[in-house]
């Protein structure tokens, strides 16, 4: 059955009162809309908090006090009000109210570990009036404080506990509540966050290697970075340097490194600035050749870091052994060595590519040399070095069915010659 039209004619009255009721649908529709805007910002409360200024020259084991001043400047009355202080790793809480509850949160995407406290009054908060906690929250300087931030936040709706955190604690200290006060003037902000400086140092530290093997060898290379204390580092730019042995190649970067020139530059995670905490470093090195007395580094880069005094451990060497061989690049030890696999046709036991220690011949060189498993290292052009090419036996075995298969079609074609059916 074919669809009905939907194009009838329909009387002239019809079509007037239709666009008469669309007009008036639509003007009801914008006025709507226009009535929230409008009602928005004068129904709900606008609270903001003030009071909260940097701390500085503070001393590992030493507290301060947080005046937190809570003003209204919407035109709603808030029922409740909640202030919510966080305060980084190197600080804490030295005690807590029983109406205000604890959280710890570890560290994720990029920020660092965290305390917070989230306290309840329940008092309301009138436009145009001041009011602070009756006894400041107190925070004290941890022994790894060092360059620390403290955040205070108001709402007059609860906030949640942190998805990453652990489970909140409740206080155990008498309950606080929040009165008014004439001291202090309104802010501008719902969050402000201040730092909060302790006098200490880090030792930011790094370990060299001693690698040792055969011309053509895979050898691995494991660096360290180090934070031995005794503050945590919240932000800061140092990298490490790494600048491999003369006559090795790299065929596989340790994470979080690139090159950069000659060199490799690392950074590190953010764990790796707590007090203790460290990254370490895995490169593949190829030994090409033999350089007597072959060296190279690891080094900090060279940013200010006026926390860390001790100079003395911010470069280690990296030294390479070659026992013995020709320095230009042959290896060691008899021809018939398990370790050396000569190559068809060469004399003198040298092997394929073990000459002139060039990048794309020496892997393979010993034969009984293999890189190591997966330790989180990436090639340094996104592909393993070359460890010997099969195409030519492929190449030639080919060939060979190549031409048997030929010389068995041309058979074939004498024999029906000679006998003709």
């Amino acid at each position: 059955m074919p669809m009905p039209r939907s194009d009838r004619r329909v009387s002239h009255a019809a079509r007037a009162s239709r666009a008469a009721v669309a007009a008036l649908g639509a003007a009801g529709l914008i006025a709507l809309a226009a009535a929230p805007a409008a009602f928005a910002d004068d129904a709900e409360p606008d609270l903001v908090v003030s009071g909260v200024k940097p701390v500085a020259g503070l001393k590992p084991g030493g507290t301060f006090d947080v005046p937190a001043v809570v003003a209204n400047k919407g035109t709603a009355t808030a029922g409740k009000v909640w202030i919510t202080y966080g305060v980084t790793r190197g600080l804490d809480f030295a005690e807590v109210p029983s109406n205000c509850w604890t959280q710890h949160v570890r560290s994720y995407d990029e920020m660092p570990e965290r305390w917070t406290a989230v306290c309840e009054y329940d008092r309301s908060v009138q436009p145009g009036v001041l009011y602070t906690p009756e006894t400041p929250l107190r925070v004290k300087a941890l022994d790894r404080a060092l360059d620390d931030q403290l955040r205070v936040k108001v709402d007059w709706n609860a906030p949640s506990p942190d998805e990453n955190g652990e489970d909140p604690v409740p206080g155990t200290a008498p309950a606080v509540k929040l009165a008014e006060t004439h001291t202090g003037v309104a802010g501008s902000k719902r969050i402000v966050d201040v730092p909060v400086t302790t006098v200490n140092t880090a030792d930011f530290q790094v370990t060299g290697a001693a690698l040792q093997g055969s011309v053509g060898e895979t050898v691995p290379m494991k660096l360290r970075f180090t934070n031995a204390g005794p503050a945590w580092v919240m932000s800061t730019t140092v990298k490490v340097v790494v600048t491999p042995p003369a006559g090795t190649s790299v065929v596989k970067v340790a994470s979080f490194c690139r090159a950069d020139g000659h060199a490799y530059s690392c950074g590190m995670r953010q764990p790796a600035y707590n007090e203790g905490g460290h990254e370490n470093y895995t490169f593949q090195l190829r030994i090409d050749k033999r350089v007597p007395q072959a060296k190279g580094s690891v080094a900090l880069s060279t940013e200010p870091r006026p926390f860390d005094p001790d100079k003395t451990n911010d470069k280690a060497d990296i030294t390479l052994d070659v026992p013995g061989g020709d320095p230009t690049g042959t290896p060691s030890g008899p021809t018939d060595s398990p370790t050396a696999a000569p190559t068809s046709g060469s004399t003198g036991g040298s092997t394929s590519g073990s000459t002139g220690g060039s990048a794309g011949g020496s892997a393979g060189a010993t034969g009984g040399s293999s890189t190591p498993a997966d330790d989180g290292t990436t090639p340094p052009d996104g592909n393993l070095a070359a460890t010997g090419s099969p195409a030519l036996p492929i190449a030639g075995a080919a060939a060979a069915a190549m031409a048997a298969g030929v010389g068995t079609l041309v058979l074939v074609r004498r024999r029906r010659n000679q006998n003709p059916s």
